[in-house]
């Protein structure tokens, strides 16, 4: 008993988050007992598109090109706050073209590589933050950029024009911040601890670079997801099966557990209701309610559930909600959990030091982005 409990707390120490999150889905089992429905709180083909990614990352790791990569920015940029706003920028333009989630998964190696090999690890939890801001913002003007506005775009049928207006100035602003957390970085020439030889893996790299066009493509529906599971699948089997034993299926996990939370709370009465009537009758107050519900429930649960009680007149404040709402605690975006996942494999005991940080800023802009929000209306 007692070797089984402490391979419960190795687990728990190691894997944080999901932990958590087991055990807050679990409570809220209590409340919604398992049924049909729970089927319904999934989202396949983000998590098919997340397995796909973290595959293809995986590999695209092995074949030393992340190593190349930053070997190139840091002599093109030379200096640590111009490598950061690279990496920044980089996701939050990256954002536009896939999903959050995808960008932070392409960038975040990366980003440690860089600091790592230059030996700026005490930049790693700001500049992780950083980056999950730029994702989660960068996206948010875009009907592909965030899963929510994917969902809202096509539940509303929203004219495209009108979509792209919608949070343009929010958009523009995060960027204005983004610059200016950059200007508190002091700015010192990058210089590289060990500077080896790479053996790049030509053949893998030409692989995996066209798997991961294939992900990139799924995620704009140009090839069908299940297509791409598929090839991804066979390919690597194929060519490097033990890639597969590198895959973050803990992630994947957390993603999972975190769909049945954020989906049983949506079903508990008393919080569906209260919701409901801090809402209205047409949605005419789901700016706030939205904003606060991020908080509890996450985004793309928001969106989906509040949705039910906005008519189209206020869809407008609902995308504002559900994006400005990504700002906040961890819980508020789930691709938020993918940096927090990152960031604790290479420093695990700087969990609570990320955690009042990541609150710190998330809140200082959220309160930005509240001012800008509710002086455009």
């Amino acid at each position: 008993m007692k070797a089984v409990l402490k391979k419960i707390w190795e687990f728990a120490k190691k894997e944080v988050v999901l932990s958590i999150a087991i055990v807050a889905a679990i409570i809220t089992c209590f409340f919604v007992p398992p049924d049909l429905e729970y089927l319904k709180y999934f989202e396949f083909k983000t998590l098919i598109a997340l397995f796909c990614m973290l595959s293809v990352v995986a590999g695209l790791k092995f074949t030393n090109v992340f190593e190349l990569i930053s070997k190139k920015m840091i002599g093109l940029f030379h200096t640590r706050r111009s490598v950061i706003y690279a990496l920044v920028f980089g996701t939050y333009f990256f954002d536009m073209i896939v999903a959050n989630d995808m960008s932070l998964i392409t960038f975040l190696p990366l980003a440690y590589i860089i600091l790592h090999s230059t030996g700026n690890d005490k930049y790693l939890a700001f500049t992780f933050i950083m980056m999950t801001i730029a994702a989660n913002m960068g996206g948010m003007i875009t009907p592909y950029g965030n899963p929510q506005n994917l969902y809202l775009f096509s539940f509303y049928e929203m004219g495209l024009l009108d979509f792209l207006s919608t949070l343009f100035v929010q958009a523009l602003t995060i960027l204005v911040m983004l610059f200016i957390s950059g200007l508190f970085i002091k700015n010192e020439t990058l210089h590289l601890i060990n500077d080896k030889k790479l053996d790049i893996k030509v053949k893998e790299l030409v692989v995996y670079a066209v798997l991961f066009v294939f992900v990139i493509l799924s995620i704009f529906r140009i090839v069908p997801h299940l297509v791409t599971l598929a090839l991804v699948v066979l390919s690597i089997l194929i060519v490097d099966r033990k890639r597969f034993k590198e895959v973050d299926y803990a992630l994947l996990a957390t993603f999972c557990v975190f769909f049945v939370f954020s989906g049983n709370i949506a079903r508990i009465p008393a919080i569906s209701n209260f919701i409901a009537s801090i809402v209205g009758p047409s949605g005419e107050n789901v700016l706030v309610a939205g904003i606060v519900s991020c908080q509890f429930i996450s985004n793309v649960p928001t969106a989906i559930f509040l949705s039910k009680f906005t008519d189209v007149a206020y869809s407008p404040d609902l995308l504002v909600a559900v994006n400005v709402g990504s700002l906040g605690i961890l819980i508020s975006s789930l691709a938020s959990l993918i940096t927090l996942k990152e960031f604790l494999k290479h420093q695990p005991k700087g969990f609570k030091k990320y955690i009042l940080m990541f609150t710190g800023i998330n809140t200082a802009f959220l309160i930005v982005q509240l001012i800008v929000t509710f002086l455009r209306r």
